[in-house]
């Protein structure tokens, strides 16, 4: 039932297909450099070969020593380095200039570092979601030790001016840590130009693979190691090099100008795609800057009245991969943080749709999709599953003769909301299960926040499955909006599965 006649993968900010570089490498170090690095003998010699060549080749793409990399097991783990490196400030420098739309991978561990005693200053962004060096001065002050600013938005693509907040910070005596992830690959990164301090980086943004990063560290620049163990990266950080990974990084950097020489092209068909996307629904609302200010092959666009979790389900049933504008990691369907900063109000963020293309996305690509969305947006297809809100959820409703609820389980091992009253739960991951699921007359999906319901809805709709409804908002949302009745479901819910207990 996951099937589809044609493919469009339009989330590449998310993550990237392998490179055909990148798996010859990675096959080569699997298949036949099985030694630690680390090790005085000659297959271990050979192993550090391997990794001095990939510093040195991530270096060159740089332009920086290839003293100044380090390895690390992705940009979460670089960006953390934060945490280790904010303490070596002077006493006196304690605050901490940051953009407001940072990723969360940065936001998190410079939220720590406020609990820790540091005070954090959000610059304001325009409705696009610009920073300027100007916002960057109307926040500061003499006590300002560290400025993070990304390089690259990735929700909007937005590209901000490095190179300024760089001369800015270091003409006040502090430090500059970009998160450069959705810039590499997609814009000139020059980091000896640039100037910055500190910088993280991650391989599968760039067609190479996922569980290796990287993290700049100007030469002069305090350090502190984040993750203490064994000496590897000479002392900088523990715990043997993911070697493999590390060799696929570097044919995926080797990649780069390749990349970059095709920007104007993915640039202009992304122009292309938003000027049919206005065709079809002139209201809908750009939140990327077009242009040079922008990632070339990214796009956030808000639709009004569609709900972004029920357009992924349509168009993952067409077969196009997109993102929604809301990120749904806290649990809580919280609206997406970079579209709130940027003055969207919490019912535009959940009309909002990111898309990225890749270098592989062509101009029949662009006339699929066109055609999709005007199906989706001007056509009868929205109609053919049912939204369900959380205000309609009655006992009348639940008590339909011939109704079947199933729960849509993302996590099975993790704890989530209580599931409604005589539901069952489905693991998302589990095919088998969704193959062979018997459904009655109607049926009720819900999940935990929302997004998975529709997209299994539309998969199940392309089966041939009629009468179905999903929950919007999912469960989380459900408690939100009607905790009365959440509490009383949940009472419900949990006196069956106690009953299903003992009888067993």
């Amino acid at each position: 039932m996951f099937h589809f006649g044609r493919k469009i993968y339009a989330d590449n900010n998310a993550t990237t297909p392998v490179g055909k570089q990148a798996r010859k490498a990675m096959t080569a170090v699997l298949t036949g450099l099985q030694a630690n690095p680390s090790t005085p003998y000659r297959d271990g010699r050979l192993a550090a070969e391997v990794l001095d060549a990939a510093r040195r080749d991530l270096g060159a793409v740089l332009n920086v020593p290839p003293g100044t990399i380090v390895f690390t097991s992705g940009a979460t783990e670089s960006n953390n380095h934060v945490r280790a490196i904010a303490p070596l400030l002077p006493p006196d420098k304690r605050l901490i200039v940051h953009s407001p739309m940072e990723h969360p991978a940065m936001l998190e561990p410079l939220r720590l570092l406020e609990k820790e005693g540091f005070v954090l200053v959000a610059a304001k962004p325009d409705r696009q979601g610009r920073i300027g060096v100007p916002d960057i001065r109307e926040v500061w002050d003499d006590r300002v030790g560290l400025l993070v600013m990304m390089a690259a938005n990735n929700e909007t693509g937005t590209l901000y001016d490095v190179a300024g907040f760089a001369k800015f910070a270091r003409a006040r005596g502090a430090l500059l840590f970009s998160d450069m992830v959705q810039a590499l690959g997609k814009t000139p990164v020059d980091l000896r130009a640039l100037g910055v301090d500190y910088a993280s980086f991650s391989a599968h943004k760039i067609r190479g693979p996922k569980g290796v990063g990287a993290l700049y560290v100007r030469d002069g620049a305090p350090y502190a190691p984040f993750m203490a163990g064994g000496g590897q990266e000479d002392g900088r950080r523990a715990g043997t090099e993911a070697l493999h990974n590390i060799a696929g990084f570097a044919a995926a950097a080797r990649e780069v100008p390749g990349m970059l020489a095709g920007g104007g092209r993915l640039r202009e068909l992304r122009d292309l795609f938003v000027r049919g996307l206005r065709e079809i629904m002139p209201e809908a609302a750009v939140n990327s800057p077009l242009g040079t200010d922008c990632q070339p092959g990214t796009v956030s666009l808000t639709l009004p009245g569609h709900d972004n979790a029920f357009l992924l389900g349509q168009l993952d049933f067409h077969g196009i991969s997109v993102a929604a504008g809301s990120a749904c990691a806290t649990g809580a369907n919280e609206p997406s943080h970079v579209l709130l900063a940027m003055g969207l109000s919490p019912v535009e963020a959940r009309s909002t749709l990111r898309l990225s293309f890749g270098h592989d996305f062509s101009v029949r690509d662009l006339d699929y999709l066109l055609q999709v969305f005007k199906i989706v947006l001007k056509g009868d297809e929205k109609n053919e599953i049912g939204v369900v809100r959380p205000a309609e959820l009655t006992d009348a409703f639940l008590s339909q003769k011939d109704l079947a609820v199933v729960h849509i389980k993302r996590f099975p091992r993790l704890p989530g909301p209580t599931p409604l009253p005589g539901s069952r739960v489905v693991a998302l991951g589990d095919r088998k299960a969704w193959d062979d699921l018997e459904v009655p007359r109607k049926l009720l999906l819900t999940c935990e926040v929302g997004y998975d319901a529709p997209i299994i809805g539309w998969s199940l709709r392309k089966r041939g499955v009629r009468n179905i409804s999903v929950l919007a908002l999912g469960l989380w949302g459900l408690k939100l909006a009607r905790p009365d009745l959440w509490a009383r479901l949940s009472a419900m819910r949990e006196e069956e599965e106690k009953r299903a207990a003992e009888g067993a």
